[in-house]
């Protein structure tokens, strides 16, 4: 049924994109047959707008691989740093909830861990949506931001870095065997915001698969038995991309996320002060727009890096359509 609907949006997309360019451009012969400039300037804008729905559309038939279709589970962890770098990583768990939020995704908080003054030290949600695993994905890294520290009394400028891990949500239909004897249970109390039943028993669970060190943790639900079994749904999950990562060879912005989160390893830098950018080191796209990234806008790079794998570059669908 999910790759049923997949196929139907996608063919009524085309569809619908026929008929607005024919429509369109009858507008403006229209108008400009009747020397009518309001008309022919409102189609041309409806004209860029479609422009940029197809370049979108054309990206997203990239998205074919294994894991694309599904939903993804996204984990921020802040770095060295104290405070700085757990106010960022909150930063970066709220920029990517608006991502989610704007593309009509579902978001579920799975796990958080609330830094000793502000932010976070961790947190895991799940996204769910067509593809959402597939955009995503691009997403994973080391992530750095410069900034008058609001922190600091002496308003010095201070670099902070937070990790980005993605890793798909896996169906029924992949089967991951773990043996029980690889994986250690602890269980904990709840941290963060919650009720008095949630933060006074120990509901959380944390499972560690021994061999390869892969860690998860889960305190969504009021009940052990619920988490244990989501827990273990995300351990699948790392697993299987940990499979998935090797077989299709991902190179470093994959591995980013698994090192050091610090200097020489990040894939985007968030610069505030003295000046305004947003750039992709990967893919050298930028944006003086820092307040709208945060904000959530992150289409452009998540484009950008799509295509720079499918293509080895950048292409004109990341471009300024003007």
């Amino acid at each position: 049924m999910q790759e049923r609907t997949s196929l139907e949006d996608a063919l009524s997309g085309i569809g619908r994109v026929e008929r607005e360019l024919e429509d369109n451009i009858g507008m403006i012969e229209l108008g400009e047959a009747e020397n009518d400039l309001g008309v022919v300037t409102e189609a041309e804008n409806a004209l860029k707008a479609l422009k940029k729905e197809v370049a979108r559309r054309e990206l997203e038939a990239l998205l074919s691989g294994e894991a694309d279709r599904f939903d993804s589970y996204l984990e921020v962890h802040a770095g060295a740093g104290g405070t700085e770098s757990q106010d960022w990583a909150e930063m970066l768990l709220r920029m990517y909830t608006r991502w989610a939020e704007k593309h009509g995704f579902k978001i579920e908080y799975l796990e958080e861990s609330q830094g000793e003054e502000a932010g976070i030290k961790s947190a895991t949600i799940q996204i769910s949506g067509h593809n959402a695993y597939g955009w995503l994905k691009t997403e994973a890294g080391v992530h750095r931001l410069v900034r008058i520290s609001p922190f600091d009394s002496n308003a010095r400028r201070h670099t902070s870095f937070s990790s980005v891990a993605i890793f798909p949500v896996i169906d029924d239909s992949i089967k991951i065997d773990i043996k029980e004897q690889d994986v250690r249970t602890d269980t904990m109390r709840s941290g963060g915001a919650g009720g008095q039943h949630v933060n006074k028993t120990e509901s959380a669970v944390r499972l560690t698969h021994i061999p390869t060190g892969v860690a998860v943790v889960c305190q969504a639900g009021r009940s052990q038995h619920k988490n244990r079994a989501q827990a273990w749904d995300m351990l699948r999950a790392r697993l299987y991309d940990i499979e998935l990562k090797k077989r299709e060879e991902k190179a470093a912005a994959d591995q980013a996320a698994k090192t050091d989160i610090g200097w020489g390893h990040q894939i985007r830098s968030y610069v505030l002060q003295p000046y305004q950018m947003v750039k992709d080191l990967r893919t050298g796209v930028q944006t003086s727009d820092t307040e709208g990234v945060l904000d959530g806008d992150l289409d452009e790079f998540m484009a950008a890096t799509l295509a720079q794998r499918a293509f080895g570059t950048t292409p004109d669908a990341v471009e300024d359509v003007d």
